[in-house]
């Protein structure tokens, strides 16, 4: 039996929506997805009794999937089925995001949990390489794309991102906690004018079973937004929920989207 660890967005639903047999839907709380109905919502202090009632319920794999920020722990709400845990969620938390998931993780996989990748589950969610919007990259595109790369190669030892903002050869933004939206909204109003690009990716090193960049078109309504000229992802390493609604989404505004191929 397969269990969805679940937060915000709507990837938790197309997984489900895509499988044959329904997941069991576990949901942090505070960080609920649309279109989901919990069978079970939990909160980080209870993780000890999730994992015991996921063995009792005949659980042998399990998905991450969906925004989850670090929710902050309140020592008076942890139960004992958690205590023991608590040193390892703590340095888990205290990681890059990277190391943060790969923490919590390790805590399934101690308890005999496999742990599956979403795309494993719906392979199509995977971004197909290639320009899939209507407008092409110029040759200022495909330079700053090539920028971009050095800079996401640059930071994946860091931990902190996933993304970042070039245009003209400079580098207006780089995306970290905040992810990717609140980069794209706080950028100088520079970037707009050097129609600057969003680069995409997962990093380099990354475990590729959780926590994969998504766009969908609601990143193309925050790039328009933004006045950017398009994005560029790394494909087959990028989520893209709803891709008919993200190329019109891109076309509809006159921005490329382009996945490029890895490497």
């Amino acid at each position: 039996m397969l269990a969805l660890v679940s937060g915000r967005g709507n990837l938790p639903a197309r997984i489900a929506d895509a499988m044959s047999e329904r997941p069991l839907m576990c949901v942090l709380q505070g960080f609920e997805p649309e279109g989901v109905v919990p069978d079970i919502l939990f909160r980080l202090e209870h993780l000890g009794t999730l994992l015991a009632d996921l063995e009792a319920r005949g659980v042998r794999e399990v998905c991450f999937c969906g925004g989850i920020e670090r929710p902050p722990i309140d020592p008076a709400a942890l139960d004992a089925a958690t205590l023991p845990l608590v040193p390892v969620i703590m340095k888990a938390i205290a990681a890059g995001d990277d190391g943060a998931l790969r923490g919590v993780i390790g805590i399934f996989e101690d308890r005999g949990f496999a742990v599956r990748a979403a795309h494993d589950l719906s392979p199509d969610l995977l971004v197909p390489e290639g320009v899939l919007s209507v407008a092409q990259p110029d040759d200022q595109m495909t330079s700053d794309m090539a920028r971009g790369s050095e800079v996401l190669a640059a930071l994946a030892p860091l931990d902190v991102g996933q993304g970042c903002v070039v245009g003209k050869g400079q580098v207006w933004g780089i995306e970290t906690l905040g992810g990717t939206d609140h980069m794209l909204k706080t950028l100088p109003t520079g970037a707009a004018r050097a129609r600057a690009i969003l680069i995409k990716g997962p990093k380099q090193g990354q475990d590729r079973r959780f926590d994969l960049p998504t766009i969908g078109p609601e990143t193309i309504g925050v790039l328009a937004e933004a006045g950017l000229a398009g994005v560029v992802v790394e494909a087959g390493g990028v989520l893209m929920l709803e891709p008919e609604a993200t190329v019109a989404a891109a076309d509809a505004a006159g921005l490329v989207l382009w996945a490029r191929a890895p490497g």
